[in-house]
């Protein structure tokens, strides 16, 4: 198998034909034929498999995979790449915003020498606040991660097979596509592609859904919000060490009478305002220790067509 394309779907009914379609017409004009399709249902509630069982009786190069319910996309993706069996991969999402017809220039970059490529959307045709919460994710997500990552660029790349291998071989269950092709060190490139609005339906990434996989990547990929209240917890101590100290000498010396109850407890809120959030924090970063001490399996499958078990 030369070419495999992973797509995850989530309500997304009225775009996979149309987007089988078009990959059909993107691989003839690149004159590749022997490639495959893989469709993720993600428990979609839509009917989703419905299409995907038409299209993969239709044609054998597609292959679908119903998972039991929603696992996320990443685990989807994840389902995907673990059956895949061409020398490049390429992931996509299914919502046809990631163009098919700029496959071509993800694969003739690749080819170049590049084991990863991913496609960077030069002008994004998401919504102003969705656009607006990726920049501030990115910003904070770079400084706490201290890495420097490009919000243009999503999902949409194309993988030699061995760096599918290794990304086979990480198991956690917080999983990130495009981070865990960072972490393994190889050189990336990009290339500019078009981006286009969604085919039809809308999102299923609410502001409430965006913010916990924002939270999740930021506290599976680094200690450093741990350090950041480490260092705040011995800040406010030191300036409680000094003001106490202060107080002490204007009392004895200066004979100046300490303040009022009022400051004391407005500082006692705030000291314990900072104490239950670190512990909310440190409980966090326990239920992720605990998640993946399971060692649950990253997703399970209801029914699989075209594939080998």
């Amino acid at each position: 198998m030369h070419i495999s394309v992973v797509t995850p779907a989530y309500k997304c009914s009225e775009c996979i034909e149309e987007l089988y379609k078009r990959l059909i017409h993107t691989f003839n004009n690149m004159n590749i034929n022997d490639y495959e399709i893989i469709f993720i249902n993600d428990g979609s509630p839509d009917n989703d498999w419905e299409v995907i069982r038409h299209l993969c009786q239709k044609d054998s190069k597609v292959k679908g995979i119903n998972l039991t319910r929603n696992f996320g996309q990443h685990k989807a993706i994840a389902a995907g790449l673990d059956f895949a069996q061409g020398e490049w991969v390429i992931v996509m999402d299914c919502d046809l915003q990631d163009t098919p017809e700029e496959i071509s220039k993800l694969y003739y970059k690749a080819l170049e020498g590049y084991d990863v490529v991913f496609g960077r959307r030069y002008e994004r045709k998401d919504g102003v606040f969705k656009k607006a919460f990726s920049n501030i994710f990115n910003l904070v997500f770079n400084y706490l991660v201290e890495q420097k990552t490009d919000n243009a660029v999503a999902n949409f790349s194309i993988l030699n097979h061995k760096i599918v291998d290794k990304i086979k071989e990480m198991k956690e269950s917080t999983r990130s596509h495009a981070l865990f092709i960072y972490w393994l060190g190889y050189e990336v490139a990009y290339v500019d592609v078009n981006h286009s609005k969604r085919y039809s339906g809308k999102s299923s990434y609410n502001f409430r859904k965006s913010f916990n996989l924002a939270l999740d990547f930021a506290i599976s990929q680094s200690n450093k919000p741990l350090k950041i209240f480490v260092k705040t917890g011995f800040g406010i101590s030191l300036i409680a060490f000094i003001y106490g100290i202060n107080l002490i000498i204007k009392y004895l010396i200066f004979k100046v009478p300490v303040p009022g109850w009022t400051s004391i407890m407005v500082s006692l809120y705030f000291i314990a305002g900072l104490l239950l959030s670190s512990m909310g924090l440190l409980g966090i970063y326990i239920g992720k220790i605990f998640d993946e001490v399971k060692r649950r399996p990253i997703y399970a499958i209801k029914e699989q067509i075209n594939l080998d078990s």
